[in-house]
């Protein structure tokens, strides 16, 4: 039989996390007409190895050579997805309930959605990682953004990923595996523009365990900043709001190099410090732990980070267009 719907996990050094992932799905794919294809993109750790010697006909181990969570779910749907209805995209270091995919399907079916997507909650473990988690589960550091609060039923813009028609998802012309970050924002923009409706769930939600390390948090959010600049120039779109404020933190924080002229110039840094100091307090509270404090200043780590990376890729973008324009200028 046909499987009904196509479960896609983008995989690179997940050994410690593929078989508890698969172990939650079989029980969905056993009542299911449903299949799994694990699409690693060059682990060293032994993921490859554990998939393979899993012992289930449903599962599916191919290699992704482009190594981005993009291409390996284009892969997996052009290598397995011929009549398949649904596509469920899973990432390896997250975790879910046991009814995910279940209220999934069912949610694509009640509302008539073409894409369901669904909630995070960031949880951690030790010291920093923990910290971070907290940072990113608050509105201090997310922002307000519908899929990282607790969600409401709703139509939405974009949300974290998670059921696709088949013929939508191919129809848009799956994602852009140019962007190894924010490809699901842009994949979701084009989806709307082709009238296809994206619905938030309220009834399920993904953990997600964040970074362990203020300096790994740095590194994702300024390729965060990065992806959502490349959108932005793709599309000829400006951020949104809440994008807006971030773009603007950068230069604003920069000013501080002017300070020998004027001390005015130091007034967005101090503002900024002491943003993360009261952000820092309302987290705190709102975990019933001191510790908090300092997740308002992972926080803002995270927001200068993305400030920082929207500008160096629309300087690098401003400077590609240079050197074409002096390659095309007459001798």
């Amino acid at each position: 039989m046909t499987a009904r719907v196509l479960i896609v996990i983008p995989t690179l050094n997940e050994a410690s996390h593929i078989d508890r992932v698969l172990d939650g799905l079989m029980p969905f794919v056993r009542r299911h007409p449903a299949r799994i294809v694990v699409a690693d993109g060059g682990s060293t750790d032994g993921t490859r190895e554990r998939v393979a010697r899993r012992p289930e006909a449903e599962i599916t181990l191919i290699e992704n050579p482009n190594r981005l969570q993009s291409a390996a779910v284009n892969l997996a749907v052009e290598a397995c997805g011929a009549g398949t209805e649904f596509l469920i995209r899973i990432d390896a270091h997250s975790a879910y309930p046991e009814d995910y995919c279940d209220v999934l399907l069912q949610e694509a079916r009640a509302t008539g959605a073409d894409a369901v997507v669904v909630g995070m909650k960031a949880v951690g473990s030790g010291f920093w990682q923990s910290l971070i988690a907290a940072a990113q589960n608050s509105r201090v550091g997310n922002g307000g953004s519908a899929h990282r609060v607790a969600p409401v039923g709703r139509f939405v813009d974009h949300g974290h990923h998670a059921l696709m028609r088949i013929d939508a998802f191919r129809q848009v012309g799956g994602y852009d595996e140019t962007f190894s970050h924010n490809e699901d924002a842009e994949l979701d923009l084009r989806l709307r523009r082709e009238g296809f409706r994206i619905w938030l769930t309220p009834r399920t939600r993904v953990d997600y365990f964040p970074r362990h390390s203020i300096r790994a948090l740095v590194k994702q959010y300024f390729a965060f900043g990065m992806g959502r600049a490349r959108n932005n120039l793709k599309h000829r779109s400006l951020p949104g709001l809440r994008q807006a404020v971030l773009v603007a933190l950068m230069p604003a924080l920069a000013m501080a190099v002017l300070v020998p002229i004027h001390w005015l110039f130091a007034v967005p840094f101090a503002l900024w410090i002491a943003g993360c100091l009261v952000g820092g307090v309302m987290i705190a509270r709102e975990i019933g732990s001191a510790g908090g404090i300092l997740s308002g200043f992972a926080a803002g780590a995270m927001h200068v980070a993305w400030s920082a990376g929207f500008w160096a890729h629309l300087f690098r973008h401003l400077g590609g267009l240079r050197d074409i324009g002096r390659a095309g200028a007459p001798a």
